[in-house]
């Protein structure tokens, strides 16, 4: 009955939380907690040490709050105690609380995944300067990446003066092993925020993507083949050699795809490995570097296999 007269003195000045009263003792550790209902259920005579829970579910005032926000997602509670080392209560977090925080962090990993700096402010706040500044920074960074692709390019320049037509599929090969690493990326960071997996799994994420990529490679390579051979069926596109050319496509397809899962889900491990934000491998970071080695192995494939023949 004193601890309802009490939490009735302070409701209107002081109490944020309306669901639970948490016991202390003098030092301001944590002894337990007690419902609303429970209180005011109890008959006066009670002791609030007779109707209160000790084993209490806390979180630290050091802990992510991803990891907070997973607790209130699979327990269901309403608030929760903060607590420091010693087991004190330093505050308290709501359901409500988490949920701004983690729309926040949504947020930031949104635009990290879109190749840019994570805004500060709300869009229509932001002024021109300071959003030139969050997105032109990246945008030199791929723009600079994309030119060591120009760069694997002009290395093979020579096969290409031979066989001009093997240049009219690099879009195609570099944005399949760029979308596919894309994929992978997004896949990969989001699982890891919500904690579906931790950084020892890496090698079971790792291999289920690469067996993944070579699914979705075959799945591509016969797409491709098939439009070559059709094309140069009904419209004699690429000439005598149309089927070694089509067989080039196809087995690049499943070699870059690969790359792509791999690179795309390898590249977050890294980062955190490295304290970096996983989000920062972000789905035009990994196009990028996944674009380059396409190259690669697009035009070494392409080397071996019409060596003698278009080369």
């Amino acid at each position: 009955d004193e601890a309802i007269r009490y939490l009735r003195l302070q409701v209107q000045k002081h109490l944020e939380n309306i669901y639970y009263v948490y016991v202390l003792d003098e030092a301001q550790k944590l002894l337990g907690v007690v419902s609303f209902r429970d209180l005011f259920k109890a008959t006066p005579d009670k002791k609030v040490r007779d109707i209160m829970k000790v084993e209490v579910t806390t979180v630290s005032e050091n802990q992510d709050q991803e990891a907070v926000a997973k607790i209130f997602s699979q327990r269901k509670f309403f608030a929760l105690p903060v607590v420091d080392d010693f087991h004190r209560l330093k505050g308290i977090i709501t359901a409500d609380d988490i949920l701004h925080a983690v729309q926040d962090e949504a947020t930031e990993d949104i635009q990290k995944l879109g190749g840019m700096e994570a805004l500060d402010k709300p869009y229509m706040q932001m002024g021109f300067w300071e959003m030139l500044k969050k997105r032109g920074v990246w945008l030199v960074v791929l723009f600079l990446g994309s030119m060591l692709t120009a760069t694997a390019m002009a290395f093979f320049e020579h096969e290409i003066a031979q066989a001009v037509v093997l240049a009219l599929f690099v879009p195609l090969i570099i944005s399949s092993g760029g979308n596919s690493g894309s994929q992978a990326a997004t896949l990969v960071i989001r699982a890891m925020a919500l904690g579906e997996f931790q950084l020892r799994d890496w090698w079971r994420i790792v291999r289920r993507e690469i067996l993944i990529g070579f699914g979705l490679g075959i799945i591509l390579a016969v797409l491709g083949f098939l439009r070559i051979l059709a094309a140069d069926y009904f419209f004699h596109s690429y000439g005598d050699h149309a089927f070694l050319l089509s067989f080039v496509v196809a087995l690049s397809l499943v070699g870059i795809v690969m790359w792509g899962t791999l690179m795309g889900s390898l590249l977050p491990f890294i980062l955190k490995k490295f304290n970096f934000d996983p989000a920062s491998a972000s789905a035009p970071f990994v196009a990028t570097l996944v674009d380059v080695f396409g190259i690669v192995i697009y035009f070494s494939i392409a080397a071996l296999i019409l060596k003698g023949s278009l080369l």
